[in-house]
């Protein structure tokens, strides 16, 4: 594929708002998680929420708009001047010619719980209620379109946790067809009562701080945040630390509904066609973000696939123990904590992962180490065999 370069990103999680938040958090070891707290839900797991203060309103000519998930998106696109930076590629390249292709897995359904309480004798909704500015998944997409007077080519892609890192694969495919020179990627998942019980159903959550690949592993955190990337050609000399989006590899194994095929085979392929796709050997990947999600299911076919591929050596971790599981937003935060290691020199380890499980045959980073990625991966698997690998590099290790 042809490189493209994130000439500015951002993300906002419970670690923090902005790029230097996640960098001093990621350093430390820090986590994000802390005892669910999240409106009426009475679950004891963890989660990683990000402060209801901290959320912005939104202006009154977007109040169509008004829920968590537009008000998370808001924040994080008002940090690391990624705003400005949207507005300098308008100027330059027309507001017609970028795109915008969000990721989402629940948009702001929040907000038709909160409906659903309101219900008059009848069982209406209450007529403030705006299904499409709000819950419909376009909500987020739609919204960050006006907000960035954006007018080219725009879609939300749904595709549960591998959601916002199909997005760089769907902008690439749109810029290489000429359709826009530029592209808004990323995403946002907000907490709500549906996903924390949903999970809660499926017996997923853990009782305590995720702890991905660790032996005593007992499920999944779930988090929120939200990331946003301006995707542009690799025209111009760039800095030789400026982050390049390098390969793309996407499979959909369909093996179940909520389970991964048992021999990783999706994950396998879809890694296996990234580096296809970036035209680079396994042994050329410094290190893996990996999908992580701390149940032991997941955790197994994911490690399956990489030891078969990569063999035992590549340096790996899951950064869920930072920021919890985010769904729909974790393709793009994860893919943000690559370029971030890649930009500052460092491979994050795991928090709250004590003792890697034996049968892992993968090199689990537990501490975060000083020791810097020329090229990545990052690994987003998503319910129904969704699949998707990111490879990111520095541009100095690409010949730009």
């Amino acid at each position: 594929m042809q490189p493209l370069v994130l000439t500015c990103y951002t993300l906002t999680t419970s670690l923090g708002e902005g790029v230097d938040d996640h960098v001093q958090a990621l350093a430390s070891r820090r986590s994000g998680l802390a005892p669910c707290s999240f409106e009426t839900a009475r679950l004891d797991t963890w989660t990683g929420q990000v402060a209801d203060v901290q959320l912005p309103a939104l202006a009154p000519s977007l109040s169509r708009f008004e829920c968590r998930n537009n008000r998370l998106a808001l924040l994080a696109s008002q940090q690391d001047a990624f705003q400005e930076a949207v507005g300098r590629a308008r100027a330059r390249y027309g507001n017609h010619r970028i795109g915008t292709f969000l990721g989402t897995s629940t948009s702001g359904i929040l907000q038709t719980e909160l409906a659903y309480r309101s219900r008059d004798s009848d069982g209406a909704l209450p007529a403030s209620f705006d299904y499409a500015g709000t819950h419909n998944n376009f909500s987020l997409t739609a919204f960050l379109r006006e907000q960035f007077d954006l007018h080219g080519p725009a879609f939300t892609v749904s595709t549960a946790c591998s959601s916002s890192a199909k997005v760089f694969a769907n902008a690439a495919r749109m810029i290489a067809a000429d359709l826009c020179d530029a592209a808004v990627v990323g995403g946002a998942d907000s907490l709500c009562l549906t996903t924390l019980y949903g999970f809660g159903s499926l017996e997923l959550l853990s009782r305590e701080p995720c702890r991905p690949f660790d032996a005593q592993r007992s499920g999944i955190s779930i988090g929120e945040g939200a990331g946003f990337a301006l995707l542009e050609r690799a025209q111009s000399p760039f800095p030789d630390d400026a982050i390049v989006l390098l390969g793309v590899g996407e499979s959909s194994d369909a093996f179940h509904m909520s389970t991964p095929h048992p021999e990783g085979a999706g994950a396998r392929a879809a890694m296996a066609g990234a580096l296809a796709s970036a035209g680079i050997t396994p042994r050329e990947i410094d290190y893996i973000n990996l999908h992580g999600t701390a149940t032991r299911s997941n955790d197994a076919a994911e490690e399956k696939a990489v030891y078969e591929l990569f063999g035992a050596d590549t340096p790996c971790s899951s950064t869920k123990g930072a920021t919890g599981h985010l769904l729909g937003a974790s393709g793009i935060v994860e893919s943000l904590i690559c370029a971030l290691a890649l930009r500052e020199g460092f491979m994050p380890g795991s928090p709250n992962t004590l003792q890697v499980d034996p049968s892992m045959r993968v090199r689990y980073l537990l501490e975060t180490r000083a020791a810097p990625p020329r090229k990545v991966m990052s690994n987003s698997f998503g319910f129904g065999g969704s699949n998707c690998s990111l490879i990111l590099a520095r541009a100095d290790a690409c010949g730009f």
